[in-house]
């Protein structure tokens, strides 16, 4: 290359170094200062002098911590800000209101706090905001409202408090709404109705009020909606006849209403259908089986009657059938156990008739029906299981006093010398298993929607469980995404000391993570009385993998003890993954402490008096109550602290 050659090309590099843009100096700046406030440059290696650099490596999509930029002829601008799941803490800067070319901010799944402040309103370019799975309390800002391009906003999984704010309904653009878990409260504006563009909304487990809007049924492009444990009333909308493009449709747990099922005409894209304890009536319409996509159908709970239509044999893409809890008649139809179908539940429906012998690819579930399964273990069991429905007496020979079970793991001896029972036999969707010894049965229904492939209805920890001198007991645990029962079977009658063990083994509670802010809640019942509602095991225990015992009496009166763990909707669904939610027990010992006392002849409450709580080896003794099978079983109950306190 000659020298005139040379010399040209150093000019041209010179020329094009010096018309390449640079950033906005105030957001170099304000960019630098967001950095070291969340303390996050080690993770990107930035440039203070250029975050709009050519070619990057925190531009890319898949960069985390991500920084990218629009750049016109003569200056650069901040578009994307992604800084996820570093568990990054500390409050927003107000240097971040600086960057106001931003169209796309990711902060989700960190621990940050404080409140969302009013000034986010001046992004008013943002397209795509996400703020969830932090710890942000207060208000959800009316400022949002100014955000009139945006997309997406996703504030789900925070502790913000009061109503959402009516300026939400300015947001017309957006597709998709993640509210869940948020902690907001109170009706739903009416302004929402505006949010005619929305494809996603995700709203359960908030304190909602009122009932469900029925300017829902004007989203009619919604295809994903979520209204899981909330204290919205009914009735389901016949407006919602009009969202034709659902495919994923849950609602649960609905105040005191009556519902039907006319609304699922034309609802033909549906593949997920939940609506639990949505106080629904009448009959299973036939036209469920022309749902060409349906995967998922769960309508227990509900009051439901007839019989259960033998056209569901024609639905072709039907796994999970799931119908207990209502009040269905008639005999059970063998066709409708086709080869698609996964999972059955028909449990406590006044239901007769067979189970195919030839069901080896599917879990069915059939307690307090009369229904006839063969594969139970025996006779026994299944005459014992059969009472539950209440309509016929129990009998026992040679009844037995107690039991005990280590939910989800192997057979295992307490610190205390209790042999609690091998439970590690592997259930399904809809399964139910009697113990060896006949002393005991499981049952589990309910699919884990987001991951039917994830949790297999266990879990367990190599952890050591703190507050016990029983660790091993604690280290596994059953779990379901919708109801678990224990059945105490052949029991002499009487009045029964119920203990519950418990440790929160799938949850961290390390408040330097993300992965610790999840809250699982769920309810107990004992002989069909709510006896805990909303029970949070790490908020009692005092975090995560430490033991926690609660106690209980009930009567038996028909040699069936029934303890019933059941999700109603509540809490976070996916931390610290997905799936994580729905009840957890990890060991049961029920023992009888005296003769059975007609409840009718005293004001004494056997079932739902709550006795205890004792954590590990607590030590002391607090008397409560004159009580005269209380003061029979001192001697017992000297070895836990005892509290007084009803539901």
């Amino acid at each position: 290359m000659g020298l005139l050659s040379f010399s040209l090309l150093v000019f041209w590099m010179l020329e094009t170094v010096a018309a390449q843009p640079k950033t906005e100096p105030r957001e170099v700046d304000a960019i630098n200062k967001i950095i070291d406030h969340w303390n996050v440059r080690s993770k990107l290696n930035i440039s203070v002098d250029d975050p709009c650099t050519p070619n990057a490596t925190w531009a890319p999509q898949t960069a985390n911590p991500r920084i990218a930029c629009h750049c016109s002829d003569t200056v650069c601008h901040i578009t994307h800000l992604k800084i996820y799941a570093l568990d990054i803490s500390g409050e927003i800067p107000q240097e971040l209101f600086l960057l106001t070319e931003l169209t796309d901010l990711n902060l989700n799944q960190n621990v940050l706090n404080g409140s969302i402040p009013p000034a986010i309103g001046q992004l008013s370019k943002m397209e795509y905001l996400a703020v969830g799975i932090n710890n942000f309390t207060g208000p959800v800002p009316a400022e949002l409202g100014n955000l009139t391009k945006l997309l997406s906003l996703s504030i789900g999984s925070n502790n913000l408090q009061g109503t959402l704010p009516a300026q939400l309904g300015k947001l017309t653009s957006l597709q998709q709404l993640y509210i869940d878990s948020s902690g907001v409260s109170g009706p739903i504006p009416q302004e929402l109705s505006n949010l005619k563009s929305l494809q996603i909304l995700w709203a359960s487990d908030n304190r909602f009020t009122g009932k469900i809007p029925e300017f829902l049924g004007t989203f009619t492009n919604l295809k994903v909606l979520r209204l899981e444990g909330t204290n919205l009333n009914g009735p389901i909308p016949s407006s919602f006849a009009a969202l034709t493009k659902l495919e994923d449709l849950r609602i649960s747990d609905l105040g005191p209403s009556d519902s039907s099922l006319d609304f699922l005409q034309n609802l033909l894209s549906l593949s997920i259908l939940s609506l639990r304890n949505c106080g629904i009536r009448g009959q299973i319409p036939d036209r469920l089986s022309t749902l060409p996509n349906l995967k998922i159908l769960d309508l227990s709970f509900n009051k439901l009657t007839g019989r259960i239509p033998a056209s569901l044999k024609n639905s072709p893409s039907l796994q999970y059938l799931y119908l207990g809890s209502n009040n269905l008649d008639g005999d059970l139809p063998s066709d409708v156990i086709t080869s698609s179908l996964v999972a059955l539940d028909v449990s406590f429906n006044p239901l007769t008739g067979n189970v195919p012998l030839d069901r080896k690819h599917i879990s069915i579930n059939v307690v307090g029906t009369s229904i006839n399964d063969v594969n139970l273990n025996n006779e026994k069991a299944s005459g014992m299981l059969h009472c539950l429905q209440g309509n016929t007496e129990c009998r026992t020979k040679d009844p037995s006093t107690s039991f005990s079970i280590n939910s989800g793991g192997t057979e295992q001896a307490s610190a205390d010398g209790i042999r609690f029972d091998d439970d590690s036999e592997q259930l399904g969707a809809a399964s139910l298993y009697t113990s060896t010894n006949n002393r005991w049965a499981v049952s589990s229904t309910g699919v884990f929607i987001s991951n039917p492939n994830g949790p297999q209805y266990t879990a367990q920890t190599d952890s050591q469980i703190t507050s016990t001198l029983s660790s091993e007991l604690y280290k596994t645990a059953r779990i379901s995404p919708s109801s678990l029962r224990y059945y105490g079977l052949g029991l002499e009658n009487g009045v029964y000391r119920v203990k519950l063990h418990f440790a929160e083994i799938q949850m961290m509670d390390d408040p330097t993570s993300w992965k610790a802010l999840g809250r699982r809640l769920f309810d107990v019942y004992i002989q069909g009385e709510k006896v805990v509602q909303d029970f949070d095991i790490v908020k009692e225990a005092g975090g995560s993998k430490r033991a926690l015992m609660k106690t209980f009496e009930a009567n038996v009166t028909n040699t069936v003890m029934d303890i019933h763990l059941l999700w109603a909707g509540k809490g976070t669904c996916c931390i610290p993954f997905q799936s994580t939610y729905g009840p957890l027990v990890s060991a049961i010992h029920v023992s009888q402490v005296s003769e059975y006392k007609d409840s009718s002849k005293s004001n004494q409450k056997r079932v739902g008096k709550i006795l205890g709580i004792s954590m590990g080896c607590a030590a002391g003794v607090v008397i409560i109550c004159s009580v005269l099978y209380l003061w029979r079983a001192k001697k017992e109950a000297a070895h836990m602290r005892i509290h007084s306190g009803k539901d």
